[in-house]
């Protein structure tokens, strides 16, 4: 006879099992963007792009780092 405690286990490890794939089934659906969504801020086929638009992104700036704290003469 089956015990309790291991149909429990067996329950919840299918269960993460599951999550995980409706998880990485979701994602994989829409990873890529579509050829629309990839080329919408070109604008219209046949008409000039709009201002910036193939321009290449703005690189972040990186924080300004502090100077280390200067220690009091003993």
């Amino acid at each position: 006879m089956a015990s309790n405690t291991m149909a429990t286990w067996n329950r919840r490890k299918r269960k993460h099992k599951n999550q995980g794939r409706k998880r990485k089934n979701g994602e994989a659906r829409h990873s890529t963007p579509s050829a629309t969504e990839l080329f919408a801020a070109l604008g219209e086929p046949g008409k000039p792009a709009p201002a910036g638009a193939t321009a290449a992104p703005k690189a972040k700036k990186a924080p300004a780092k502090k100077a280390p704290a200067k220690k009091p003469a003993a």
